[in-house]
């Protein structure tokens, strides 16, 4: 499996962030049959699976376990897989990322921090390359204090737009026919930032995190992956499977140019 070929596929990203209070008092092995279950209902639907490592790591060794079955079973639905962990590092930490994330798991995607500059990146996109994957940098997050960094004017234009048109430069590089490797998370709240982004770098495949929940639009566009979590994994603040096939189905029909 390429990652690539993510964008083939409904645009529609199920992003699963476990939150074990809703799930018991055995929380993980519900967890896992939930998940699994979930994710092969909404198949047909997806681009690609975003699994939020923070939400694992917290479980322990166990969530960490649980992480890798399910990440493992996404790839035998033939789901492109995303690792969100937003890291970043230089040197040989780098490229323990790289190794752990990306070339573990071929054909998959990992997030990116990009504060340390595009050299500490490097070693995420050779991997990428390398093993069918993806890196998507941070870029323009969803968070309201986003723009205390990413907005600063800078020449006239925001801090963001300069960083996208640097990682588009890089990223062709890494391009293989249409589509960089080297692709990039603007969140879907911010609709004039996912417009100037795509635009500043044509040929990188956005991450539109903040729909449903967060109140972003689906937003329609070649190369992009929309994000949601809470409203496909809890819709309606739940673990419901018939509520997520029918958010999932609302949603892509909802897309918007």
């Amino acid at each position: 499996m390429d990652f690539l070929e993510a964008l083939l596929r409904p645009p529609l990203v199920l992003g699963v962030d476990p939150r074990p209070r809703l799930h018991g008092r055995e929380p993980i092995p519900h967890i896992r049959r939930y998940a699994l279950a979930l994710m092969e209902a909404l198949a047909p639907r997806l681009g690609a699976v975003k699994f939020q490592l923070a939400f694992f790591e917290a479980l322990g060794p166990r969530g960490l376990e649980l992480l890798l079955e399910l990440a493992s079973g996404a790839r035998v639905m033939g789901l492109p897989v995303i690792f969100d962990g937003k890291r970043g590092d230089i040197g040989s930490t780098a490229e323990a990322y790289a190794e752990a994330y990306l070339l573990r798991f071929p054909g998959s995607a990992l997030t990116a921090n990009p504060y340390l500059g595009l050299d500490a990146l490097l070693p995420l996109f050779r991997a990428a390359q390398e093993s069918g994957g993806a890196v998507f940098v941070l870029v323009k997050t969803t968070n309201p204090g986003s723009g205390f960094l990413q907005d600063l004017p800078v020449g006239g234009r925001p801090l963001y737009l300069h960083l996208a048109e640097a990682l588009a430069r890089e990223g062709e590089a890494y391009r293989e026919g249409a589509w960089s490797r080297v692709g990039m998370v603007v969140g879907a709240t911010y609709e004039a930032a996912v417009r100037a982004v795509r635009q500043a770098a044509p040929r990188a495949p956005l991450l539109l995190p903040g729909v449903g929940a967060q109140g972003g639009r689906p937003l329609k566009g070649p190369g992009f992956l929309l994000a949601a979590s809470r409203a496909l994994f809890y819709p309606g603040g739940r673990p419901d499977l018939e509520a997520a096939k029918e958010a999932a189905e609302a949603l892509l029909e909802a897309l918007v140019e």
